[in-house]
């Protein structure tokens, strides 16, 4: 099973869109996908109760809630067979929490936002992964997406140098759209819907995909590539 963490204890930086829609993908191309929700809004939960039934599946664990009728190692079971779990973290979390978020990992995605801010949210997430996860980005596991962007602006390139001086691999440059909002109101991901109807947005995508399924090849090697 390949455990996907979409982490930045930064809010808005679009970790339930990237989650939500990673499961999309996997669940389209025939995968036993599941999504697990941390975060106690509860976003990706709802997106998850708004995907219609004779699509594909995603199944749902809700780590956020805490049940008092079944244990929390119930609550938390990964369905058999389940080929990618994927793991929303909420805005806010802890850096001591990042070692049970992050057990196991196999990919590491922190989406980071065009701004200073937000680059300096992104510098403290990997300080607190390395401090209190052992998680560096020697191990290969982390990679950076740019979200949310405008290419061919000066804001943009300056997101590239930064997070090149940070170590780590910008793995896929999302675009602004609000495709995404539209998509996540109806429970659906991008990859739910034809090419020919969300123009190029598809294809922004493909460094992503291509990066996790090396990490899924090859666990626990050092993978360092720049896809942007």
């Amino acid at each position: 099973m390949q455990r996907i963490v979409v982490l930045n204890p930064k809010g808005g930086s679009g970790k339930t869109t990237i989650a939500t829609n990673l499961a999309s993908y996997y669940a389209r191309r025939g995968s036993t996908v599941a999504l697990m929700d941390y975060d106690s809004q509860a976003s990706a939960s709802r997106w998850l109760s708004n995907r219609p039934p004779d699509w594909p599946r995603v199944h749902a664990i809700t780590a956020h809630r805490y049940e008092s009728r079944t244990t929390r190692s119930w609550q938390m079971r990964v369905p058999p067979k389940t080929e990618q779990l994927i793991v929303d973290t909420p805005a806010a979390l802890p850096p001591q929490q990042f070692p049970e978020i992050t057990s196991n990992a196999d990919a590491i995605l922190i989406p980071v936002l065009p701004s200073d801010i937000d680059l300096d949210a992104a510098q403290s997430c990997l300080n607190d992964l390395r401090q209190y996860a052992g998680i560096t980005a020697e191990d290969g596991r982390v990679g950076i997406v740019a979200n949310r962007i405008r290419t061919h602006t000066l804001l943009y390139r300056s997101l590239v140098r930064r997070i090149r001086d940070l170590g780590i691999p910008v793995v896929a440059s999302l675009r602004d759209s609000q495709v995404y909002l539209q998509l996540f109101d109806r429970g659906l991901g991008l990859f739910d819907i034809k090419r020919a109807r969300v123009g190029q947005l598809h294809q922004h995508w493909t460094p992503l995909l291509n990066w996790l399924d090396e990490r899924a090849r090859a666990p626990g090697q050092a993978i360092h590539r720049e896809a942007v």
